[in-house]
Parts: C-alpha cells; sequence; structure tokens
C-alpha cells in the first residue's frame, strides 16, 4: 500500500453491488457442477436485483427457494427498503430465519431505522442485548420514553468505561447529566480513559458538564491531544495545577512527534514553569529523545545515551541502535544492543546487526557463527544471514493431510455451506463473516480442515490466516499460494518486474483477500488508491472503470504491476527501495535517501523511520525469496535483490543464477535428509 491516501468511509451498498459484478469470473468453485452455476449464476442477478429493493427479485429467483443463499435476497431488498417498511415485515423475517447473519444485520439496520422515527414501541419489540453501543444507546432511549429513570450503575456503567460512544449516545449522556448523575468523579474518571486513548473530542464533550474552573482545565487536556503547539504555547500562561501539568506534559510529548526542535524549546522553558513528576519528566524526555532519533540529528546518539534509565523506553533503546546503525559506529552498535531489554534482543534482528558489527570490527569468528545460526531462520534477517554466511537459504517445507470425515462435517454443517457458496458467488466478506460464525468455538483440527477446504475452491486467504503460527509455518503451498498464475506472470513479464516480487506484493498487501479495502481506501489484491489505478490506466493505455474496479483481481493485478513498474523505473529498478515507496510513497523514500543514501541495504532498511515501511520492506523481500523457491525450485539471492543505492537492478531472467534452498536438520526434525537440498515446489497450477 502507498501514501497519501483519503480518509476511509462506510462499505455501501452501491459499491458492494459493482463489487459483485466485477468478481463473477473468479467466484467458480473447484467442484461446481453445472447445476450449481446455474443456481449461482441466478443469485447473482436476483440478488444485484433485490440491493435496489422493492420485489422483482423474486421472479429471477424462482427455483431458488431451498438455494442455501436464498435467505440473502429478501434481507438485501429489505435493507434497501427500510425506510418504508412495516415492522411487521421485518418480524415474519426474523421469525423464518432466526439466528442467520442477514437476519441479525437486518435487524440492527431496522432497530437503527425505529430509532430515528423515535418509535420506541417497535424498537422495544425487536431489541436484543449485544448489537453495539448505539443500539444499547437506543435501547435507554426507548425505556426513559416509557418513563424509566436511569440508574448510572445499572445502565451506564459499561457505556461509561468505554473511551469514546457513537452520537447515538448523546440524549442518553445528556438525560443522566440532566438527572445529576454525571458528578465531576466520575466525568473526570472518563475524561482520564479519553486522556488515554487520545480521545479529544470526548475530552472537549465532557468538559462542558464540568464546573467553569475544571472545564477550563479539561478543555487544555482536549487541547494538547489536538494541537499541541498551540498547547505549548499557551502553557506559559497556565496555572501549575494537577491537570495543567498533565496537559503541558502529553502536548510536549506530541509536539515532539511533529516538530522536536519547537517541543525542544517548549520544554526548556515550561519545565521551569511547572513542577512536573517525575514520570511526565521521564515521559518528555524520552518522546524528545526518540524523536530527535527518528530525525537523525546530529546529537540524537548522544541523547539516547545519556537518557534516565528510568526514561528508557523499548522505543528510545532500539532506536538507539538504529542511529549507530545510521552512522555506522560499530562499537556504538555493540553498545546499543547489549542495552537493550532482554525480551527485546530476542529479535533476530538484533542478532544479526550485531554480526554485522562485529564483523566490521573484525571478530570475523564470532560473526561467522552469529550468522551461521540466524541462517537456519527462514525470514528476512535469516536470509540476510545466508547470504553473509554463503549458506543454502533454509526453507522446510511441510505438508498437511485431509481428515475426510472432519471434511464431510464440515460440509453438511449450513454455515460452512453458505460461507463456500457466498465466495463462489462473489461475495468474499459476507462469506468471512459465515465462516467465522460457523467456527466459533471449533478445534484445531477443525479449522485446519476448514482451510484445506477453503483453499481447494480458490479461497486462499482463509490459509493465510489459520496457517500462521508453529509449525503450520511451514506449509508454504498453503501460505503462499500461486494464485492465478497464469495472470500474476504474464502481468509482471508484461511489466517488466520479477513475477515473484508481485506476488509477495500482493500476498503482504491483501493476504488474497480481493475484497481488501484500507482504512485510506486502497482497494484489492494490490491495494491502489483509485486515483493511482485512474493514473496507471492513463499512463498505459489501459482501460478504467472507476474505482470499485480495483476489486476485479484481474483488473487489480494489471494495475498492480505497472504501478510497481513505475516505483522501480524511479529507483533504478530497485524492488527494495520501490517497496518501501509503494507504502510510504515515493516523495517519503526520496527523502530518506537525500539524508541516508550513501548507507549499504540492510542499513538504510533498518533505518526507515516508519517502522510499519522498515517491517513492510523486510517482509516483502522475505517473500519474494519465498515465492521466487515456489515459482522455480531455487531462489535469487536477497542481496542480489536488494542493489546498493544508485546501482541499476536487472530483474531475474532466465540466466539468472539462484541459489538452492536446504533443509538442515536445526530447522526441522521432520525434514528430508539432513542439509538435503529440498526438491523442487510441485508446478505451479496444482497448488
Amino acid at each position: 500500500m502507498h501514501a497519501a491516501r483519503p480518509p476511509s468511509r462506510p462499505f455501501r451498498l452501491v459499491p458492494r453491488l459493482v463489487a459483485l459484478i466485477l468478481l463473477l469470473a473468479a467466484a467458480r468453485s473447484s467442484d461446481a457442477t453445472p447445476n450449481a452455476d446455474a443456481q449461482r449464476e441466478a443469485f447473482r442477478q436476483a440478488y444485484a436485483t433485490a440491493q435496489q429493493g422493492g420485489d422483482a427479485w423474486r421472479a429471477q429467483a424462482r427455483g431458488l427457494q431451498h438455494y442455501v443463499l436464498y435467505p440473502y435476497l429478501e434481507a438485501a431488498s429489505l435493507e434497501h427498503d427500510l425506510q418504508q417498511l412495516e415492522t411487521s415485515r421485518v418480524q415474519d423475517y426474523l421469525k423464518r430465519y432466526p439466528g442467520l447473519i442477514p437476519a441479525d444485520d437486518l435487524r440492527r439496520a431496522y432497530l437503527g431505522e425505529l430509532a430515528r422515527r423515535q418509535d420506541w414501541t417497535g424498537f422495544m419489540a425487536l431489541y436484543r442485548d449485544g448489537l453495539g453501543d448505539a443500539l444499547a444507546c437506543g435501547e435507554l432511549q426507548a425505556r426513559m420514553a416509557q418513563g424509566h429513570r436511569l440508574d448510572f450503575d445499572k445502565d451506564l456503567g459499561a457505556l461509561w468505561q468505554k473511551a469514546s460512544l457513537p452520537n447515538a449516545c448523546d440524549p442518553v449522556l445528556q438525560a443522566a447529566h440532566d438527572a445529576g448523575l454525571l458528578t465531576p468523579t466520575r466525568l473526570w474518571a472518563r475524561i482520564d480513559r479519553a486522556m488515554a486513548a487520545g480521545a479529544g473530542g470526548t475530552i472537549a464533550s465532557l468538559a462542558a458538564w464540568l464546573p467553569k474552573r475544571d472545564a477550563i482545565a479539561a478543555q487544555r487536556l482536549a487541547l494538547a491531544l489536538r494541537d499541541p503547539a498551540k498547547a505549548v504555547k499557551e502553557a506559559a500562561h497556565w496555572p501549575d495545577t494537577p491537570r495543567h501539568r498533565e496537559a503541558a506534559a502529553r502536548a510536549l510529548q506530541r509536539l515532539a512527534r511533529r516538530d522536536t526542535n519547537a517541543a525542544d524549546a517548549g520544554w526548556l522553558h515550561l519545565q521551569r514553569r511547572f513542577h512536573f513528576s517525575q514520570s511526565q519528566r521521564d515521559d518528555v524526555l524520552a518522546a524528545l529523545a526518540l524523536f530527535h532519533a527518528t530525525d537523525f540529528d546530529d546529537h540524537a546518539l548522544q541523547r539516547l545515551r545519556e537518557l534516565p534509565s528510568d526514561a528508557q523506553t523499548d522505543a528510545t533503546r532500539e532506536w538507539r541502535v538504529r542511529v549507530a546503525l545510521a552512522r555506522q559506529d560499530w562499537r556504538a552498535v555493540l553498545q546499543a544492543i547489549d542495552a537493550l531489554a532482554p525480551d527485546q534482543r530476542q529479535d533476530g534482528e538484533w542478532d544479526y546487526f550485531k554480526a554485522r558489527a562485529l564483523a566490521a570490527l573484525g571478530r570475523t569468528r564470532q560473526a561467522e557463527a552469529l550468522f551461521a545460526q540466524l541462517a537456519t531462520e527462514p525470514t528476512y534477517f535469516g536470509f540476510l544471514a545466508a547470504d553473509r554466511s554463503g549458506s543454502a537459504y533454509a526453507i522446510c517445507p511441510d505438508s498437511i493431510g485431509d481428515d475426510p470425515a472432519i471434511a464431510r462435517s464440515l460440509l453438511a454443517e449450513p454455515g460452512m455451506q453458505r460461507a463456500f457458496e457466498l465466495y463462489a458467488v462473489g461475495l468474499p466478506r459476507d462469506a468471512r463473516r459465515e465462516w467465522a460464525r460457523a467456527l466459533a468455538g471449533s478445534s484445531v483440527a477443525t479449522r485446519r480442515e476448514a482451510a484445506l477446504l477453503a483453499n481447494q475452491r480458490g479461497w486462499y486467504d482463509r490459509a493465510v490466516f489459520t496457517f500462521s503460527s508453529g509449525d503450520a509455518l511451514r506449509l508454504y503451498d498453503l501460505r503462499f499460494p500461486l494464485a492465478r498464475q497464469d495472470h500474476m506472470v504474464e502481468q509482471a513479464s508484461q511489466a517488466g518486474i520479477d513475477p515473484a516480487w508481485a506476488y509477495a506484493i500482493a500476498r503482504a498487501e491483501s493476504a488474497w483477500m480481493s475484497d481488501a479495502h484500507s482504512g485510506a481506501d486502497a482497494r484489492g489484491l494490490m491495494q491502489l488508491l483509485p486515483a493511482t489505478g485512474a493514473q496507471v490506466a492513463r499512463a498505459y493505455g489501459l482501460p478504467w472503470a472507476g474505482g470499485d474496479s480495483l476489486y476485479d483481481p484481474t483488473t487489480n493485478v494489471q494495475l498492480g504491476t505497472r504501478y510497481l513498474a513505475q516505483m522501480a523505473q524511479r529507483f533504478n529498478g530497485a524492488p527494495w527501495l520501490a517497496s518501501a515507496a509503494y507504502n510510504a510513497g515515493p516523495v517519503k523514500v526520496d527523502q530518506w535517501l537525500d539524508q541516508r543514501g550513501t548507507l549499504p541495504p540492510d542499513l538504510f532498511t533498518a533505518t526507515i523511520p516508519y517502522k510499519e515501511t522498515r517491517e513492510y520492506v523486510a517482509r516483502v523481500m522475505a517473500f519474494s525469496v519465498i515465492y521466487d523457491w515456489r515459482l522455480t525450485g531455487r531462489a535469487v539471492p536477497l542481496d542480489a535483490r536488494m542493489t546498493p543505492i544508485g546501482q541499476a537492478y536487472v530483474p531475474p531472467g532466465p540466466g539468472t543464477v539462484r541459489k538452492p534452498v536446504s533443509c538442515p536438520s536445526t530447522a526441522a526434525a521432520e525434514s528430508p535428509a539432513d542439509g538435503a537440498t529440498v526438491a523442487a515446489p510441485p508446478s505451479p497450477g496444482s497448488s
């Protein structure tokens, strides 16, 4: 995913309809029969009509009355027509389909409509506990309309613990205030929770119910969260009270993230004005040191070293290492790694950089031992260590057999039937919901069998999420599927990029969820923004049917591979830099190159200020190795993929030298013969 994304917005009915149409070709079950295909096609047409409301869908749904997804049709029509519905129609549907997800959705939606109408009698007839905070507040409104007097502990106790609440709760909170239930003690307790959660809006709204002096202090706490620069400036005139000290300290910490020099100046002045607690002083000092470090200021390393022990955090200790790496001060690197907390030291990243430091200082034997040990791990740092030590990559694949009895039981379960059918007709979001409900509380064996069944039907993301820990990490054919291989390889080749890299981006971005939709509005397998998709389509003369076309895997891969090619071209072809640009935006990468463009690739990556981007690059590069092995049986060395900054990178071709993959005895007990080279994986179409 990449930078400059607009704010997210709710998933609306029309995009879901468009996405359904776009996903038709991709939604085919491996065990479909001609009759099943006909049912699915009839359902798709009827569902598209039902989403427009009315009863026209019924004519298209003739013969589907016994189809497992039939309840979804009527629910879609009723949800569209909420404002015209009578309660009896909703009640009739709920009686016929109790416990189904579309029934639950219809209940929630119609309760919201009844609350809008203030039909509290109808609301109470349909309400059930556990439907969310907005409807819980609606239920309280309904009871108050019937003469109920609020009891704080019984009615509001649980809601009051939330840092923020939906607007639907405002009338209830106002009624509680008017009844004298929102005492200053209770208000401050919730303000403190909101402060910890960074919910400035909640604090500002609660402040109005406090006595004047307290209200001013609460508003200044909210200001510290919303506009820390203004708060730091105004704090010079605030009284030295506990609440104002808290606001000033929080404002300084938040300002440090945005403008470290301004935060330094503010701290210099405000520490003389306020009697900050030692904890507050430590928090401010830690924030100042940390964000000077992420800016790689000249005195950043010294500031981190000189932090009082009580002010040090995992973040400041980690960034002491990263600043030392940026300077290639290898003795300082070793000192900083030694200063890490014990649980931090368990990360293979620090073993790798300790080995790099030892090698740079001439302590070759110690460095080689660390590299050799780390090279037994199939991770980004393990692959880098294997390149340093000249070892084969340690990938120990495993397989898992199916259990026919569990499979039969699952396929007989209506919830699983609905899940598989929803995926087959192109409604993966609804399919995942049915999946989660059907498997709630199930055994590990059952979940694994369900993932195998899904994988057989081309529903790859279920296995990716199911086999995500322990020994299951060795199920590479399931965790790294060669999904849509005919199209991915073809489009990557046409774009002039390595197919293994394109696969790695898709796997990292969406885990093969074709309808993936981020909070920043990135969409589809390769998580493209609509604006990016439109730009790439124009640049390459490709068809463009709007942002929702990105949910179509064919369109998404076609445009995503071209966008990757654009990023690669901007950075001399280097996939590791292009990956950073894909995540953080090319402008940010240019800024980092201006600051630290002389560093080797592994050190540059380790000093990327954004944790998300730093980890993203490492993940994509590791996935590239694994996908290269999945495609070819061997792998282009990672150090060949991570070319030095400024050096041209050429994607692998027929004559590219790839290194072997082996399964050392230390990596897996049930491996091939110790140290034996792992056979090439099955032919690409078989996964």
